[in-house]
Formats: structure tokens, sequence, C-alpha cells
């Protein structure tokens, strides 16, 4: 299991960001419609769990798909559950790795761009655990390639990890197998984000909770050269859009 930031940061990250979290979700809603276009479950879902809900975007997409559906909206960071309130039928302020519902209680499980930040044998297993027999999963999360000219840019400027050990899609199957999921069908596509530079770049990445990102395990902040460094050698990427940000987005459905 690749090592992820501390739980207690990680929550702390969304909370504060919670108040910026919609008007810089410009990927999260991208990638939501995406997850969403490619989604037909049979029959259609009746009781729907959004894991790692947010502001309750998602919720918004599939209440529009399908009016009738109760939805239950599950994120650990309160601040981001108080705005999915407006989206959801119920709410539920809890870790996706140990939901507190009971077992067989959902027809889907859907996660939109959460479980990179978990441990994902326990997030599947739960999964598997709330969904009623024949119950559908769909979520997306970012692969290998996400930020690697940013991952590019640090080498040799220290020692640390600045991006999160985003895992390939071969490891999101192999998880999802071994939680006991079938039919288990995988997309994996690009996204790029432009910015005019590397400080609003990575300005945008922290505005949706993702304060680690060029961070790493760094106690303090960089020296001035070596933040000129990072700057030249981001630099090399530019195009005439801007600076690129890429995020491989990996889209995984299943059946319970």
């Amino acid at each position: 299991m690749p090592l992820l930031p501390p739980k207690p940061r990680v929550r702390e990250s969304f909370e504060r960001a919670a108040g910026s979290y919609d008007d810089a979700a410009v990927l999260q809603r991208q990638v939501c419609e995406r997850l969403l276009t490619d989604f037909a479950p049979l029959p259609e879902p009746g009781a729907i769990l959004d894991a790692g809900c947010g502001t309750g975007n998602g919720c918004r997409l599939l209440r529009t798909r399908w009016p009738g559906a109760h939805i239950t909206a599950v994120d650990f960071a309160t601040t981001m559950l108080a705005i999915a309130r407006n989206e959801a039928d119920t709410c539920l302020a809890a870790d996706i790795e140990a939901l507190p519902c009971s077992d067989e209680s959902f027809s889907t499980w859907w996660s939109n761009l959460t479980v990179q930040w978990c441990d994902s044998g326990k997030v599947f297993a739960e999964a598997r655990r709330v969904l009623r027999p024949g119950g559908q999963l769909a979520l997306s999360t970012l692969g290998p390639e996400t930020f690697s000219e940013l991952s590019e840019a640090f080498v040799g400027i220290d020692r640390h990890r600045h991006t999160l050990p985003f895992s390939e899609p071969a490891a999101i199957r192999s998880a999802l197998t071994l939680a006991g999921f079938s039919e288990v069908r995988l997309q994996r596509q690009t996204i790029n984000m432009h910015y005019p530079n590397l400080k609003t770049l990575l300005r945008a990445i922290k505005a949706i909770g993702a304060s680690s990102v060029g961070e790493g395990a760094r106690s303090g902040l960089l020296g001035r050269s070596a933040w000129q460094r990072v700057q030249d050698a981001y630099e090399q990427h530019r195009t005439p859009a801007g600076l690129p940000a890429r995020y491989d987005v990996i889209l995984a459905y299943a059946r319970k």
C-alpha cells in the first residue's frame, strides 16, 4: 500500500477548502460528468451512496439522472457536508473506509475523485458490504501520470515526494476483484488544465483541498533559489494555453 498523507491532515485540508471548492473544482465537475455519461445501471438505482461527496456536485448530477432515487451523501469534512446537505436526502459525516451503514442497504455506490486519498482495499470492501446483491459501483480516481510535469520539475530539488502515490489501473482492477466485485470495467483518459504560471497552478490545486500536492513531506518552504529552479523546469512544459497540469483519470465500473 503506497504511503498516503495522514488522514487528519487530509481532513483538515478539505475542511479549509469548502469555501473555495465549488469555484475551483472545474476538473472535478468534468470528471463527474464523464463518469455519469457511461454509467447505465439496470435496474435504475433506488438508493445511491455518494462516497466522498464534497460539496454535492455528484449528488446534483445523480438527482438529475434519477430524480426518484434516495441519495445518501458521505464525507468526513463536515464543512463540505454542510454544503452538500442542499443536494442529498441523507448526509453522514464519516470515513468511507468505515461506513456507518447497514449491510446491503444501497443499490449504487458512487465516488468521484476521492479514492486516491484512501486505502482502496478498505474502501472497496466497504462498498461491497453496503451494496445489495447485483448492486453497481462507479468511481473515478487518478492514475500515476497525474501531475507528471510537477514531479519532473522537482527532480533534483530534494528527496521528498510532491504528489500523491497514485495507483496504476491494474492495481484498481485487482483491488476491486479482490474485494469481490465482478464485471470490472476501466477507462483511462487524460485531462489537461492550463494556468498562467506555477503559483496559480498550485493555488488552484490547494483551493480544492489538495494541500499536500507540491509540498511533499517538507516542513518548511523552498528557498528562493530552489523555487526558481522548479519554476524554470516547469516552464519547459509551457504551451500556448499556459502551464499544463495533467490529470490521468481512471473511471471504474463494477457489479457486486
